[in-house]
């Protein structure tokens, strides 16, 4: 493997032909990696593969006593017949390596002939702070026509005009040239800590979209003990910054 690339190792074979796949890589608030957590809990998911990379941080995320690939796949189908993917993972990519793992995941998504893509995202709001109650607002965009139009006719309102950055940013455009249906949602999200409210925001659209029952109310309810649990956690993640500069990022459930 060279240094570059990124690999996905399947644990074990599973039948995801039309399944809804999330992508949960850390960005603002940490959005992404708390709902892709509380969705692997909440449906059930088990885990089927992992990402490797030599650039990837050389740890072990130790969960219940099981070791852990920095990232990792999980996969089920629900009673109602849906399948569901999840990709997770509590370390921010490297910059270089964005590209390598969104391709990897698009081979993936096709190779398995999966319907759609969503990543949720954290969005930078002015003048959100801690102390502000209201609710957050969640907005999505579709790499085509087809899943716009899902978008709209499930009244869920549309980003126009931005900036998406990282993962999901380069998932889109790769959808869009492939004519495969990726969805980023964003979340209003606090920049300086861990947002679980923003992340019940965007689970909240994902069951819209998938028609599925999802209970984010345990999400709000202890998401002030989930935020100073994953503060908690960087700190003590601290002396594990790479040579980079790079701090892990923590696990919601660790």
């Amino acid at each position: 493997m060279q240094d570059d690339i990124v690999e996905i190792v399947n644990f074990e074979d599973i039948d995801l032909k039309g399944a809804t796949v999330i992508a949960g890589f850390p960005s603002i608030g940490l959005v992404s990696t708390i709902a892709a957590n509380y969705l692997i809990d909440a449906l059930n998911l088990r885990q089927i593969g992992a990402l490797n990379s030599s650039h990837f941080p050389a740890l072990s995320v130790v969960h219940t006593g099981e070791p852990l690939s920095p990232v990792r796949i999980y996969a089920g189908v629900q009673s109602s017949g849906e399948k569901i993917a999840v990709f997770v993972s509590e370390f921010k990519p490297k910059p270089h390596l964005i590209n390598s793992i969104s391709n990897a995941i698009m081979k993936w998504v096709t190779e398995n002939e999966c319907k759609t893509l969503i990543s949720p995202e954290g969005m930078v709001v002015e003048g959100k702070d801690e102390k502000n109650e209201g609710a957050t607002s969640a907005y999505a965009i579709g790499s085509t026509s087809d899943v716009r139009n899902i978008l709209a006719m499930k009244n869920i309102a549309q980003f126009k005009n931005g900036i998406i950055a990282g993962v999901s940013g380069v998932l889109l455009n790769k959808g869009k040239q492939s004519d495969f249906g990726v969805i980023s949602i964003l979340t209003e999200a606090h920049p300086n800590y861990p947002d679980a409210k923003a992340a019940a925001a965007a689970i909240n659209i994902i069951a819209l979209i998938t028609d599925l029952e999802i209970n984010v109310v345990p999400l709000y309810e202890e998401s002030e003990r989930i935020e100073r649990q994953l503060q908690k956690f960087h700190k003590q993640a601290k002396p594990m910054v790479s040579s980079t500069g790079q701090v892990p990022q923590p696990n919601m459930y660790g």
